[in-house]
Order: structure tokens, then sequence, then C-alpha cells
């Protein structure tokens, strides 16, 4: 007969109260403003943990980095381009519509080696 033995891992730096109020912190006002070693400093100087540590813990309260996503601005051309689109478009039928396949704005490619189902 055999048992597993408790304690055979590394000693834990923060508890898991301190876990919770990592990802509270991060929850609450003025969140997205700071980083992940701002969110560190906001733990008692005892029990201040390293950025990966508090990293960590954010992905384990489901809190992840992201940046906003910068789109590229409309000019003056592309507007246009796009009022004289809609314009020659304006009167179709729903038979001229029907022949027209529209889609998101997915990745096509004409190479194999992007590793992407082809469309």
């Amino acid at each position: 007969m055999c048992s597993r033995r408790h304690g055979g891992g590394r000693v834990r730096s923060t508890t898991p109260a301190e876990d919770r109020y990592i990802v509270l912190s991060a929850k609450g006002t003025g969140a997205p403003q700071l980083s992940r070693w701002q969110i560190g400093f906001l733990l008692p100087q005892e029990s201040r943990s390293p950025e990966k540590t508090v990293a960590r813990h954010l992905r384990g309260g489901g809190l992840y980095a992201r940046r906003p996503v910068v789109c590229v601005p409309l000019t003056r051309q592309h507007r246009t381009a796009r009022l004289q689109w809609c314009r020659e478009h304006h009167n179709w039928t729903e038979q001229d519509w029907a022949c027209v396949l529209f889609s998101d704005e997915s990745r096509f490619s004409l190479s194999s080696d992007c590793r992407r189902q082809l469309i």
C-alpha cells in the first residue's frame, strides 16, 4: 500500500487570501491603468510578490493583458470610394444581392505555408 506525501513542493510566496486580494484589486477602480508591477505594490510589504507571480494569479482569476486594437483611420479618399459604391448599389433588388457573397474580415491565403484552412 502506498500513499502520497504532502508538502513536496516549493513554499508558496502568497496566501490564498492574498491571491484573492490581487485579483480583487485588479478588478477594482482604476484597474485597466494599473500594471502588474503596480498591483504587486498594493500588497503589504512583507508579502510583496514578483511580477510573474502577480501575473500568474491574475490569469488564475481570469484577467489577461490585452491591448486595444488600433484601426486604420479612413481617409477622405476611402470615404469617397465607399459613398460612390453605395450610390451605385442603392437601387439593387433582392435578386441582385442574392448573387453577392459577404464575408467577415477573414484571412485568406493562396499558399499553404500558413497552416490555416484555405477558403
